[in-house]
């Protein structure tokens, strides 16, 4: 269809409405990286994201943004179930199948890594430690050869063929090969490391191009390395039977319906402290927030419509306020497929951009006013290509001086816009503008539609296209199979580098196949400088440089907080930083009840 979209759920919108309906999405794009919960790459409407922001946030009853972490009270008690919810089914259940969060998020449960990020109750969790997964140590001497120790004894869990043998050094190279292999999503992200060997069933060592800032990273970080064992694939079908060392094993999986896993008992640490996790598959928010209402749910992201409502109805309902680290973004078929399409001028994606009003989203969008009535805060702030849930340290502000001129592009400045488009003479020809409205909750369709309406203003001839997540989104437009402009969301990563490999190095998940030598550059400067400072801002010269030339324009909600709100009984509720909710917080939880 062409023309300004007006309607949502048979109704008609205003600019406010609109505003307001697209800010649904800031009421759950972020959760389920962080807690546990689902998300989809990437993230899903009902928990994905991304990275927490910098600012320290707690759970709490009183309204308080800021402060320790989940409630406690006295020992903690083992046993119970801990009720949740995701809005889809995962992809796969392989954690090397594809990018999909919904995977990783899976992954969480049944699998480990060599290290984990310490989630604790009180810790920001961009400033939370790397600590051991699997691994005992790392140790290096220049910071490019690494020799990584293995905790003995660890088990797998007891599901044949592997039927809780000991984990060993080779199911890590194992692990690593299927990481590294051409077809993995995410192979890209290790090109730094050349070689993995193993030196006995406990050791291994790691050769990398050059020193590397960001290997324990790597090695810890959710997106990436998932141990499985190595009969998987030749003995067993991991997409059929997942078999890990993780502190859960997935007892049950009806498609549609749930996911079942209980307790890993000879797990290799003291926790997780309850029985079993029930994750409930609920695609629609209305089912979700009544069935929390009700009791039946654990945590749930609260749109930021209902955030006042339940805290007025439910004061003793604990709030965990997650920045919203996924990031939103526009992007457009690549070059090598559309070499004369009009977006190869900077002017046309310039002019995107401006498009955008980036406030009026934040302020209808996160119902601002409304949610500090009831005492809940927390700032706001525009993205970049690496997100403001990044914080300081590696996101540069856009309406800060230190960005330049190229901070002009994010202004909302629809007449400039227009006088771009105008003065590029474009074909009559429609240009497509496509979105899946089937995976991340209705507030990322009505903020795509938001987004198509500005375009239509400034005079752009698009014509939406919906798209089913399974069948086109995630197998084509999302890997740049497309013509026109896309509109989508990006996983979250716990290093900036994360996000400049996803968008500008050749890997299937460039979404635009960007190939600017400018970042490219940067990219491989950043991924050997070991002063903090001095890679801060190579990363600030390439959130300039894509500005300057738009290849993908970042949008808004996410920059502000996502509300979770958690029941009562639940304790040590923690926050973490990409896709290791289901060990890192979920398996440290514990009911107090």
């Amino acid at each position: 269809m062409s023309g300004r979209i007006t309607t949502y759920r048979g109704g008609r919108l205003s600019r406010r409405s609109m505003l307001r309906a697209a800010g649904m999405t800031g009421g759950g794009l972020a959760a389920a990286a962080l807690i546990g919960c689902q998300g989809d790459d990437d993230p899903e409407e009902d928990g994905s994201t991304s990275t927490p922001g910098a600012a320290s946030a707690s759970p709490t009853g009183t309204g308080a943004a800021a402060g320790g972490g989940g409630e406690t009270s006295g020992d903690i008690k083992r046993g119970g179930t801990y009720l949740t919810s995701t809005s889809g089914d995962a992809a796969t259940l392989d954690p090397y199948g594809n990018a999909s969060t919904g995977t990783k998020s899976f992954a969480a449960y049944v699998y480990s890594r060599l290290y984990r990020i310490g989630a604790d109750p009180d810790v920001d969790p961009q400033e939370a430690p790397i600590v051991p997964d699997l691994a005992e140590s790392a140790e290096t001497d220049d910071g490019q050869h690494w020799t990584v120790t293995l905790k003995q004894g660890v088990p797998f869990q007891d599901i044949a063929p592997v039927s809780g043998r000991e984990l060993t050094a080779d199911d890590v190279l194992y692990s690593w090969e299927r990481l590294r292999a051409p077809e993995s999503p995410n192979s890209s992200q290790v090109e730094n490391i050349l070689n993995v060997a193993v030196v006995d069933d406990y050791t291994l060592t790691f050769d990398l191009a050059a020193p590397s800032p960001i290997f324990m990273s790597q090695i810890s970080d959710g997106n990436l390395l998932w141990v499985m064992p190595r009969e998987s694939g030749s003995d067993f079908d991991p997409a059929v039977t997942p078999i890990g060392s993780g502190p859960w094993r997935m007892a049950e999986y009806e498609i549609s319906s749930n996911f079942q896993f209980e307790r890993h008992e000879n797990y290799f640490e003291d926790w997780p402290y309850m029985d079993a996790v029930s994750e409930f598959i609920i695609p629609e928010y209305a089912n979700r927030y009544s069935q929390f209402q009700a009791g039946n749910l654990h945590a749930i992201s609260v749109t930021s419509d209902d955030v006042p409502v339940l805290k007025t109805e439910q004061p003793d309902v604990q709030w965990v306020p997650i920045p919203g680290g996924s990031l939103d973004f526009m992007y457009f078929s690549p070059e090598e497929s559309h070499p004369d399409a009009p977006w190869r001028d900077e002017r046309f994606r310039r002019a995107t951009s401006m498009a955008l009003d980036r406030d009026g989203i934040m302020e209808f969008g996160y119902n601002l006013e409304a949610i500090a009535e009831v005492g809940l805060e927390y700032p706001v702030r525009w993205n970049n290509i690496i997100p403001a849930a990044l914080g300081p340290r590696w996101w540069l502000d856009p309406q800060s001086e230190a960005h330049g001129p190229t901070g002009a592009y994010f202004q909302y400045n629809p007449e400039e816009a227009m006088k771009l488009i105008q003065a590029m003479d474009l074909p009559d020809t429609p240009i497509t503008y496509q979105y899946t409205d089937n995976r991340y909750g209705p507030g990322f369709g009505n903020l795509a539609v938001v987004c198509y309406n500005w375009l239509v203003d400034i005079g752009l001839p698009v014509e939406a296209q919906t798209q089913d997540y399974n069948s086109q989104y995630i197998t084509q437009t999302f890997r740049g199979d497309f013509e026109g402009i896309a509109f989508g969301v990006s996983s979250p990563f716990s290093d900036p580098s994360g996000y400049t490999a996803r968008f500008f190095t050749d890997n299937p998940t460039n979404h635009g196949r960007v190939s600017d030598p400018v970042i490219t550059d940067l990219h491989e400067k950043q991924s050997i400088e070991l002063d903090e400072e001095a890679r801060r801002e190579i990363f600030f010269d390439i959130q300039r440089q894509n500005a300057d030339q738009m290849w993908y324009v970042p949008v808004q909600p996410s920059g502000g907080a996502v509300w979770i709100g958690v029941r009562p009984n639940v304790r040590d509720f923690a926050r973490t930083r990409s896709y290791g909710g289901g060990t890192e917080v979920v398996g440290k939880i514990w009911l107090d009840s």
